[in-house]
């Protein structure tokens, strides 16, 4: 029994020095996301950090980086001309996430075979 109490009692006290905090999103100014480019998600798949954006310019072949990736349909607004790491706006489920630009100018058939090539690592 007083083994027990000896393997219960620290288990109470992390347990009792616990605390829930509210978490809460800093608030997203839609409009000067808006003023930015807007880009469509038209190829996405859960098993591959890899996705394509439909942009002004092309196909953007994007890399999700850290978080999740959009669903298939999702509406993104952000600087889709530059590569690298950048910040964007997912209007459709409402949050800011990050992700690796790997290229903006292929066409459709161009991007669709890059992210062939990604996803077959995974």
């Amino acid at each position: 029994m007083k083994r027990i109490w000896l393997l219960l009692l620290p288990l109470v006290l992390f347990l009792a020095s616990c605390s829930k905090e509210d978490v809460q999103r800093t608030p997203i100014n839609e409009s000067e996301w808006l003023n930015k480019e807007r880009g469509l998600v038209v190829s996405s798949d859960f098993q591959c950090d890899y996705y394509v954006v439909e942009t002004q310019r092309g196909y953007a072949l994007m890399r999700n980086w850290g978080g999740l990736s959009p669903i298939r349909g999702a509406v993104l607004y952000g600087e889709f001309s530059r590569f690298g790491v950048q910040s964007f706006y997912n209007r459709s489920e409402g949050y800011l996430m990050n992700a690796d630009i790997r290229e903006y100018t292929y066409s459709y058939f161009q991007a669709m075979d890059q992210l062939n090539w990604s996803c077959r690592n995974y």
